[in-house]
This record gives structure tokens, sequence and C-alpha cells, in this order.
């Protein structure tokens, strides 16, 4: 039996077995998550204002808290920036996640309590290594070390002991010493601020280490190999870490990436699993390899709620009269905006991720989108999950890596034409961008009805127009913003045209 056998048995294997509960326990589970909630905010402000202590059951929620947005919590939330207590969550709140939601220039400072950093993130990353070892008993991966890539963190105002930052730092600035001990790089590195000097430093530390697994934004961490690979002369990974298993990726859909991974590691052992951790919490992990639907992760400090798309208005906010329900009430294949309440201090809020349940008993998802990163211009209702599986048709059929997009409306050109402009950044180029776009066109067309029924004959929607971006444009125009690197992400889709027209000009330019 070797180290990693050994400290399954020991530490591991209890955890496995209450997860295996979430199939025949869910909704008990949920329950018992609302009611410890609402028992810690009972002396809050918010939990006086809307009456904590008189509620016994999920109905009475429903009845006395109002489902919320980061607009109507934000001023409670900075009045707990600036050192107030027991304002949403009892006690005082020392860490603000910068939301990476959106890259826009006002930012969301999401609360980061200590019961949210011990019950929400840092038990989900623990899941993470239950769950693998789970799907491979015969791992070695703590036999060595881990890489994990992180943003930073400033100081928050003027309050005493109190930072801001991605949520990744937080985790790094307040990780166990125990965990320390097997990861790389050290916080002075993962924590520096300028993404390309924190790579260079990373790359040069790690290069010579047994490097067992990896974690991190698909993007980012790119970066990061493609530069120990350069450093070590070679192009292919696992000549530099032969004993590297996994990958727990998260923050962006993978599938755009997947073959670059592949092209890079050519290994047989190595594993890639899908891990859903926003700064809002951790919420899911792929607990199967042959399932891309992870595992929504239930006896967390997160009690779940989501509302159909169908009521969900264009602001990205549920319609009056909208059904929201419960996780023991939702239904297989339906498109739902997902609401969470935490023990961070956030209420009924929502996060603005849309996901789709594929199965029940346990209950397992995928992620589709965005409530507000969608294109619907036309009634064509296009989602990021449309557009994921539609380049990967593309890809696959031309041969082609896409490394980033982002697609907008044109609402009318000089001959009144109206179609879907993408701008993409190829790894590799098909050989024929008409032919990538043609299957992109008619993938998108198969995926999405409405889709279908606008293209129907170009009456509505002419076919989609493809611009190719320079090298690196999508990280020029990162950095641009002062979001280079941590976990900030491309706007995939929008029905605006300010992310794709900003792009658009610096295409023009070298960087």
């Amino acid at each position: 039996m070797n180290t990693t056998q050994v400290l399954n048995k020991l530490y591991f294997q209890r955890r496995q077995k209450a997860i295996a509960r979430y199939g025949s326990h869910a909704e008990q589970i949920q329950q018992k998550v609302l009611h410890k909630l609402l028992h810690k905010a009972s002396n809050t402000e918010w939990g006086k204002e809307h009456n904590y202590d008189t509620i016994e059951s999920y109905q009475q929620f429903v009845e006395n808290v109002p489902v919320s947005t980061y607009e109507e919590l934000k001023g409670y939330i900075h009045r707990m920036r600036e050192g107030e207590k027991d304002v949403l969550w009892k006690g005082r709140v020392r860490w603000y996640a910068k939301s990476s939601g959106t890259t826009n220039d006002k930012s969301k400072f999401i609360p980061v309590s200590a019961d949210g950093l011990k019950r929400i993130h840092y038990i989900g990353g623990k899941d993470c290594v239950s769950c693998y070892l789970k799907i491979n008993p015969k791992s070695n991966i703590l036999r060595g070390k881990s890489l994990i890539l992180g943003g930073s963190h400033t100081p928050n105002l003027n309050t005493p002991k109190s930072l801001v930052g991605d949520l990744s730092a937080i985790l790094i600035e307040n990780i166990p010493r125990a965990a320390n001990l097997t990861r790389v790089p050290n916080k002075k590195i993962a924590l520096l601020s300028d993404f390309e000097k924190k790579r260079d430093k990373i790359a040069k530390v790690a290069q010579d280490m047994n490097i067992t697994n990896i974690s991190g934004v698909p993007s980012w961490m790119l970066s990061v190999l493609n530069k120990v690979m350069e450093l070590k002369g070679t192009d292919n990974l696992a000549e530099v870490w032969p004993n590297l298993e996994v990958f727990f990726h998260g923050g962006v859909a993978f599938n755009p990436y997947r073959e670059q991974y592949k092209s890079i590691i050519r290994s047989d052992k190595m594993h890639y699993m899908e891990t859903y951790n926003a700064s809002e919490g951790f919420f899911g992990i792929q607990n199967d390899l042959n399932d891309p639907a992870m595992l929504l992760m239930i006896d967390y400090d997160v009690f779940y709620e989501f509302c159909p798309m169908d009521d969900m208005g264009d602001d990205g906010y549920p319609k009056e009269g909208a059904r929201i329900v419960p996780l023991w009430d939702v239904e297989i294949g339906k498109n739902y905006a997902m609401i969470i309440s935490t023990s961070c201090g956030l209420w009924r809020y929502m996060i603005g991720d849309t996901v789709k349940f594929t199965q029940k008993n346990p209950y397992k998802f995928v992620i589709t989108g965005r409530t507000k990163h969608f294109i619907n211009a036309f009634g064509e209702e296009l989602i990021v999950d449309n557009a994921e599986k539609g380049l990967m048709q593309a890809c696959l059929a031309t041969g082609a890596q896409v490394r980033e997009y982002t697609a907008a409306p044109i609402f009318m050109d000089a001959n009144a034409k109206c179609r879907h402009q993408w701008i993409v950044e190829f790894q590799k180029e098909p050989g024929n961008l008409e032919e990538f776009a043609l299957i992109l066109d008619r993938s998108l067309q198969a995926i999405n009805s409405d889709y279908e029924a606008k293209r129907y004959k170009n009456v509505t929607l002419q076919p989609l127009e493809i611009i190719p971006a320079r090298k690196d444009l999508f990280d020029d125009w990162l950095r641009s913003k002062g979001k280079l690197g941590g976990q900030h992400k491309i706007p995939r889709l929008s029905n605006s045209r300010v992310y794709i027209d900003e792009l658009l000009k610096m295409n023009k330019t070298k960087a």
C-alpha cells in the first residue's frame, strides 16, 4: 500500500462515505443546512430585519427574505468592509473576494467569512482530493507537490487586518500549514500582482519539482505550463513532470482548452477534473471522469434555490411571480438561474450563473452560462453552453484549437443585414476559416432551436461572421483593464457591443 492509499484510508474515506449519502438524503441535508444558517445569523442586523428567529420552514424563509442581487446587498457589504460586525453574518468579516464574474470596470466585493473559508471553500478543496481518490484508488497524487495558481490581494479600505482580492489569493493567504508543505509556489510568489512576473517565477521554481497535480484557471495555467516547457526545452510536459496525473480546473469552460492540454501533456495517466469554485462559494465537483456533469456539494454552508430561465427577465432578475424552487423540486433538463444563501452573508443571492441538472439522487449538473452573458438580440437565446458545444464541433471537424473568443450581435449593417459577429483567437488556426464558420453556424442551429428558427432562410439572421484575433489580443485587453491573471475571465457572449468593439479596435493595433 503506497503513501497515498494509506492517507486515503486515514483521512479521506470517511468523507467519501458522507458524500455517498447525497443520493438518498438530499432534501434532509439541505434542510439542515438552511436551519443552521438561519440560527447562526439570527442575531445579525439582517437576521433581525427578516425575523430569522421565527423561521421554522423553507416556506417561511421564502416569505420573509427577498431574492437579492449585489445591488441590494452592497450597502451592507460596504459597512462590513469598514469594520462593522454582525451585519450580514456574525462577527467581523475581514476578507472580500473581488468578483471575477464579469470584466466590468466596477467590481463586486464578496464577503468571505471565517466560517465560509472553512465550511465552503476549504472543504471543497479537500473534497476534490476525496472524489479523485474515489475515482482513482491507485493514485500517487499525495507523493508529490501541488502546483496551485492564484491571484493577488490588497489592503481593504483602512480596516485593520482586512484585505480584498481574488478568491484564490484569500485561500492561499489563509491556507492551513499542513497544506502549505505540499503546495507550490510559496506564498510570496503566489501572491505577486504582476501575472507575467509571477508566471516566470513559478515556472523557474517548479520546473525541477515532483509535481503530481495542478489547480487553477485553464487559460492562465496554460501560460505557466508553456513557460515551464520553454525553460526545459521540450514540448511535452510529461517529460518534465512524469508523475503529473490530474488537473483540477475551474473558472472557465475547459472544452476550448482540452485539445491544447492533450497536445502538451502526452500521458495516458493524465486526468482532468472540473470544479465549480466561484467567489461566492464552492458548489460542484466532477466525480466521474466519463461524465462532464458535476456533483452538487449539498452539505457545505450553502443552501440552494433555482429560478427557471423562462421566469427570468432580460435584466437578469426573476420576473414578478417567478417560481423559485429548492433543490428537491428541480427538474432534469431545465435551465435554471442559481440562487444561494451562505455563511458568508449572502441571502437568496442571485449568483449570475445558470445550470442544468442531468440527474437526481445524487444531483448532478452542468454550467450552462450566465444570466446576463447570452445573446438574445433577435429571440435566438444563445447561451454560453451552446457556444462552447458549437466551437467544440467546429474544432473537431477542422483540427483548429481556440484559445479565447467573444461574440456579440450586429443589429444592422450598411446592407440592413443582422448577424452574430465572433472574434476568435486561435491557438491553432483552421485550414479554412469559412469552413470553420459554417460548421459552427450549423452546430449552433442543431443545438439551439431558437437560433435555428432565426437563421431559417437567412430571414432574421445572416450567417455568423468570424474575425481572427491577433496573438495575445485578449491578454492585452485584460491587461489594459488591470485584470490580467488571477481568476478574471473574458465575457463570452453579450447583447452589447461594448466588449467586442474594444477588442476589434485593439485588434488593428500591435501589442
